[in-house]
């Protein structure tokens, strides 16, 4: 048995999973924690860490014909390959994506940390950079910007908020 790499359709990864996984094949796509902007509200959920992509546990002994029901499966775009082969994952690198996994468990991707420089896009401050310092409830974040040669906290929407470089 070896692993493989399958390309899914936008935003259908969940769904090749489900389906190859009802066909009885053995999958693997690793997630992560994180938190996201949606309708200017903060909310928590879990995202694939490689968009996109999926592992599939295969027998090696299967023949090109035998790819076909992966193929067609709905969710699925296509298996990678290199050439006419197909990309086949080392055992290893399976288990260390695992292992990072597990390691990640109970901890949040924050969309901002303190200290990071950020520019305001919406409201009265539009276009100044400031220094993001903390969330106030769901929605909103005190940021730090200098204004009249003083630094002041302002508290502004996390939808109105982007990172700078």
């Amino acid at each position: 048995m070896h692993w493989y790499l399958i390309h899914t359709k936008p935003h259908q990864e969940r769904l090749a999973l489900q389906n190859l996984e009802q066909q009885g094949y053995p999958c693997y796509m690793p997630m992560f924690s994180c938190e996201r902007v949606r309708r200017g509200v903060i909310s928590v959920g879990v995202e694939a860490l490689f968009p996109r992509y999926l592992f599939i546990q295969l027998d090696t002994s299967l023949t090109s014909q035998s790819w076909a029901p992966i193929r067609s499966t709905k969710g699925v775009s296509r298996l990678v390959t290199f050439g006419s082969q197909p990309a086949r994952v080392e055992n290893g690198i399976i288990d260390i994506l695992r292992a990072h996994e597990d390691s990640l468990q109970g901890n949040t991707h924050r969309i901002f940390s303190r200290g990071d420089f950020v520019q305001l896009t919406d409201g009265a401050f539009t276009g100044i950079e400031g220094i993001y310092q903390s969330a106030d409830g769901e929605a909103r974040a005190m940021v730090l910007i200098e204004l009249m040669s003083r630094q002041v906290k302002v508290g502004v929407q996390m939808a109105g908020l982007r990172k700078v470089a």
